[in-house]
Parts: C-alpha cells; sequence; structure tokens
C-alpha cells in the first residue's frame, strides 16, 4: 500500500517536513498576499488545489476554525468536510481576505484565490522550485501527501485522516499510516542502540 506515496522507481512523492518549512518560508515572501494564503491552505489542510480554488469567504468557519470544503472525487456525491486549523491560519485569512466582512456581505461570495488550476498549480511549482524542493514530491500533490503522512503520524487516527483527506475510503488513507516516518525510522533506530 505504501507504495502509492513512491513511485515505480522508489522516489518519493510526498514532502518531507523540512521541505514543507522551506516552502512556506517561500511562500511567506511572496508579493501577492493571497498566494501567500493559497499556499498555507494547501498546506494546513492537505487539500487538492482545485478544492482550496473553490473557497469563498463562507468556506472559512471562524466560530469553529475549520475551512470546509467540497470533496472532490466523490463521483456525484456533494460531499464537505471541514479541517480544523491553527488561530494563527485564520488570523491571516481574515487579515487578507476580509473574511468577516465578506461573511457579512449579501452578494454571492467570491472564490479567494483568483487562478484557474494551471495556473495555480504553475505557482505552487515556482515556489517549489525556489525552495529548492526538486524530484517527484514537488507538487500540489507532494504537499497533500505530507499532509497525508504527518496527521498520520500525529494523530494515529485513520478515520480523522480519511475524514480530513476526503477519502471515500478507508483504504486509500491506510498508504499513510504505513509510511515511513521519522517515529519508524526512530523505532529502527532504537533496535541497534
Amino acid at each position: 500500500m505504501a507504495s502509492e506515496l513512491f513511485t515505480v522507481n522508489g522516489k518519493r512523492k510526498y514532502l518531507t517536513i523540512e521541505e514543507i518549512d522551506r516552502f512556506l518560508k517561500v511562500a511567506n515572501e511572496q508579493e501577492r498576499p493571497e498566494l501567500r494564503t493559497f499556499c498555507l491552505v494547501l498546506t494546513y489542510t492537505g487539500c487538492r488545489p482545485a478544492e482550496a480554488l473553490a473557497l469563498t469567504s463562507e468556506s472559512i468557519d471562524l466560530s469553529n476554525k475549520t475551512i470546509v470544503l467540497r470533496t472532490l472525487k466523490q463521483g456525484d456525491k456533494i460531499k464537505y468536510r471541514a479541517i480544523p486549523i491553527p488561530d494563527s491560519i485564520l488570523n491571516i485569512l481574515e487579515l487578507v481576505h476580509g473574511l468577516r466582512k465578506a461573511q457579512r456581505m449579501k452578494r454571492k461570495p467570491a472564490p479567494l484565490f483568483p487562478w484557474k488550476y494551471c495556473q495555480a498549480y504553475k505557482l505552487i511549482k515556482q515556489i517549489m522550485k525556489s525552495a529548492m524542493i526538486e524530484g517527484e514530491q514537488a507538487t500540489p500533490k507532494g504537499l497533500r501527501h505530507g499532509f497525508g503522512i504527518r496527521a498520520a503520524e500525529k494523530t494515529r487516527n485513520p478515520r480523522l485522516v480519511q475524514k480530513w483527506l476526503g477519502h471515500a475510503s478507508l483504504e486509500n488513507t491506510l498508504i499513510y499510516m504505513d509510511a515511513i516516518g521519522q517515529e519508524e525510522r526512530k523505532a529502527a533506530l532504537n533496535m541497534w542502540t
């Protein structure tokens, strides 16, 4: 199962925590504030880029401190999932996008991020390149996989990880539970000390 996190040549498809930190550092240096928040949303929710591009001010639940995403890849079903995010990220989203003011407006909410998928993908790839992240993992999906692995390591709760990633099947989520992470490395090293 964990093979889905690696290419046929054994190259990993997920970002490590160090790569995520470098990605966020470069993202934070971007001139456009909405690009910075787009990167934060992808990193802190593990969502697909298309799910992030569909977000509006109404998608951010300030009371519950969650981002509510419409889950893709569910066939004809319309399904939403709420992902808790840190207060610091909520504050940045509020500052950049004026969420409270936008939520009080009576008109149809506009998307938080102004790009089409292809443009958003290219922007993420450029940030990855600037962060010196290269290889199969240097993609938005690499961020998603990195989120899944971190969530699995920290929560040890496959159902919660399944919910956050919007997987229809638990089988899709179990690849993250089996992933080689820091904890597995520590256990392996402890065998020899």
